[in-house]
């Protein structure tokens, strides 16, 4: 048994720690294998990596990318170059597209009647900005008891502050990871089943699924690893961290049973220990 934590995420997106302390709780629960997953930005991989490096865990990097065909359909790229520069200018244009998103979310919750601004949302939000910000405020502001709430009254479809996703399609994201040289992955697939269309994406270069993931119920499990055998993807897991004051899961790292585990660490762990830095 070994455990994996291959989807986490800190203060450089919508985590609530930093990438030191997400990765020091990551060795005290014992994870091996670790990635930092933060949205539509790496600016936190590298610092991520020192630090697992001094807890001796194995460190991928990643990045988690969010399409607009749907508020959960997110793809975790991972082992991508980071020094890719097409790749961190497709990074870039995703969180300008959140940005705008963000400004008309403010707009609609202000024209409500709540007192919000942009400028509140983007000094909790250092580099990639999202509705978990949004959240925050309005928590600050005791609006809302926690950030959950601020979704579930304001932020989701069919609320006052609901605007659709601005991101890429799915096919666009998993064809930027591939020229990066990284691996695509569907993030936590058990959220968006209505809208699977694994033949399309396998065909674009899809490469494993999140199989072992919190909400994911057994047999949910059960059919994913179907559909890997399949289509011949790898099983990934991760917990999908943001923290302790994020008002959602906040235990790291996953079991991963062999032969999964050996497959996950044959895929994403480089055979020459020089590759790193990619």
């Amino acid at each position: 048994m070994l455990k994996v934590d291959l989807h986490t995420h800190s203060i450089f997106s919508d985590g609530t720690t930093s990438p030191e302390e997400v990765v020091r709780e990551a060795a005290k629960a014992g994870v091996k294998i670790f990635a930092l997953a933060d949205h539509d930005t790496t600016a936190g991989v590298l610092r991520a990596k020192a630090a697992c490096e001094k807890y001796n865990i194995q460190f991928v990097p990643a990045v988690e990318i969010s399409t607009r065909e749907h508020d959960h359909l997110h793809f975790l790229a991972y082992n991508i170059d980071l020094n890719n520069t097409h790749f961190q200018q497709f990074l870039q244009n995703n969180r300008q597209n959140r940005l705008n998103r963000i400004k008309q979310i403010i707009q609609q919750l202000a024209e409500s009647g709540l007192d919000i601004t942009v400028e509140e949302v983007l000094k909790r939000a250092p580099n990639t900005v999202s509705r978990a910000h949004v959240a925050d405020v309005l928590k600050l502001k005791k609006i809302v008891p926690n950030r959950p709430e601020g979704f579930r009254q304001y932020l989701v479809p069919g609320k006052v502050g609901y605007v659709p996703s601005a991101g890429v399609t799915v096919i666009e994201a998993i064809k930027e990871i591939k020229k990066a040289g990284g691996l695509a992955v569907i993030a936590h697939p058990g959220l968006t089943k209505e809208v699977w269309n694994f033949p399309a994406w396998v065909e674009a270069g899809l490469d494993g699924l999140e199989v072992f993931y919190p909400s994911h119920s057994y047999t949910l499990k059960q059919e994913l690893l179907k559909i890997a055998r399949k289509y011949d993807l790898f099983a990934t897991a991760g917990s999908d961290y943001h923290g302790p004051s994020a008002g959602r899961i906040t235990s790291l790292g996953m079991n991963v049973q062999s032969p999964y585990s050996y497959r996950i660490s044959s895929k994403l762990i480089p055979k020459d220990p020089c590759n790193h830095s990619h």
